[in-house]
Parts: structure tokens; sequence; C-alpha cells
């Protein structure tokens, strides 16, 4: 008996906007983001979790709801709904990543932590951007990355996902000068955590070199380039271990400035 497709059919183009509006996310939020997860991966998923939100919007109770029944008593053209796709495609994409965003942060604050050291020349690649780090920076991007899955970012990624179809119509966004005020002030709040974790190594540098420029001076016998930057790592290393456990405080209040401006975005 053949199935009757008739009464799914103008749920097609909302369908695809909620589809593409998820898909954003694929790109840069934590651990979805990844390119450790395969790519077939990632299309299973936004398939799942598109057939399990979908449903949830189209509940009269929620203003969701109006959204979705107004692109399916106006059906979109092709010509049209090609550039909707897109403006859907950048929302999911600006959430995600302005949730990656305080990742990015501890990784800046490691690398300069690194040119202190010293050891800014030792890269390695980092699969979750795609992209070289220092060591210092994909330590304390990892540690961010656990601390911000045991605080439930992704539960509060989806959240703002899921309720930015409420406060934002499907297929009709127009505040791009939103996007560019969220862009601004979470970029001023991620350069304020890269110097709040560099700034104690900065400070202790400083110090060493001040110190290590008086006994050159002093003792002009005493070879100070030979051993120099043996001393600027060991401190380094060991202050590190020292301020390491004062970073979570520091990346917790960080992490909610920036999901508080994302909440303002998407009408949390």
């Amino acid at each position: 008996m053949p199935v009757d497709l008739t009464a799914i059919l103008p749920h097609l183009p909302a369908w695809l906007l909620v589809l593409f509006r998820l898909s954003g996310i694929f790109f840069f939020a934590p651990v979805l983001g990844s390119q450790l997860v395969p790519r077939h991966i990632k299309v299973y998923l936004v398939l799942g979790i598109s057939f399990c939100v979908y449903p949830a919007l189209l509940n009269p109770q929620h203003a969701s709801a109006s959204f979705i029944n107004n692109v399916i008593d106006h059906p979109l053209s092709l010509y049209y709904l090609i550039p909707v796709i897109a403006v859907e495609l950048l929302i999911g994409f600006v959430i995600g990543f302005v949730a990656n965003l305080p990742l990015i942060g501890m990784q800046i604050g490691g690398q300069v932590i690194d040119q202190q050291m010293g050891l800014g020349f030792a890269q390695v690649y980092n699969p979750d951007t795609g992209d070289q780090s220092s060591l210092v920076g994909r330590v304390l991007f990892l540690l961010a990355l656990v601390i911000f899955i045991i605080l439930g970012g992704e539960r509060l990624l989806f959240n703002a996902l899921v309720n930015s179809f409420n406060h934002i119509p499907l297929g009709g966004f127009t505040g791009f000068a939103a996007v560019v005020d969220l862009a601004l002030g979470v970029l001023s709040i991620i350069f304020e955590l890269a110097l709040q974790i560099a700034a104690p190594i900065i400070c202790l540098m400083f110090l060493v070199t001040f110190a290590m420029g008086f006994i050159n001076r002093s003792m002009p016998q005493f070879n100070i380039l030979s051993v120099g930057f043996s001393i600027r790592i060991l401190v380094s290393a060991l202050i590190l271990i020292v301020i390491i456990p004062t970073m979570e405080g520091t990346f917790i209040s960080i992490c909610r400035q920036i999901f508080y401006q994302l909440g303002k975005f998407v009408g949390l």
C-alpha cells in the first residue's frame, strides 16, 4: 500500500529552515564543530535533532508555531528559499561560534603565556579548531573544554538555539545589526579573558627579565644567556601550576557573560 505524503509536503520548506539553522552550530560549536567528529556523524546528528525539534516547535503555546504556520501558508519560491536558508545557516553559525569563543579565549591566553616562556615556536595541531596551537594554549583549550562540558555548556547551547525559533522568525530575520553588536560585545569579553589568564605570567616574566638584566650588569662574567631560557621556562611552569586552579573561576565568569549576551540575542 503506497504511503500518502501529501500531508507532510507542506511542512518541507519550514523543516528545511529548521534543519539549516540547527546545522549552523556544527561548524564552530564546542565538541560538535570538532574535526574529530566525522562529517557523516554530524549529518545523522543534525537530521535526528531536527526530527525531534520540529514537532515541538508546532506546539500552539510557542511563538514558533505561528512562524512555522506562516511559512506553511505562504510557500517560498526556490529563488527566495536559497537566501533564506543561507540566513538560517548564519544564525546557527553565530550561536555556535559565540559559544566557542570562551575556549578560544583560553587558547589565546595560553599562546601569550608560551610567548613569554619562550615556547612560541613549539606548535601542535589542534583538531578542534583545525589550526596550529601552542603547547600551553592547547592544554588550556582542553581544560576549558572539560569545564564547559561539566557545566552543561552543550545543554545551554541547544537551549539557546531552540529558543531562537520563538524569538527569531523562520525566514524573517532582519536583525543583522544585533549580530554585529553581539560580535563586538563578545570579542571584547574574550580578549579580557585572554588578558586575565596571561597577566600573572606576563608580570612574572617582567620581574624575571629585570632580575636577569640586573645580574648581567652586576656580574658580566656570568653568562646569563646560557641559563636565561631555562630559568624562564622553569619559573613560568611553576607559577602556571599554581594559577591553573584559579583559571576555573575566571573561565566560568566569562562563560556566564558570554551566554548572557547570547541569551539576549535569542530572546532568553
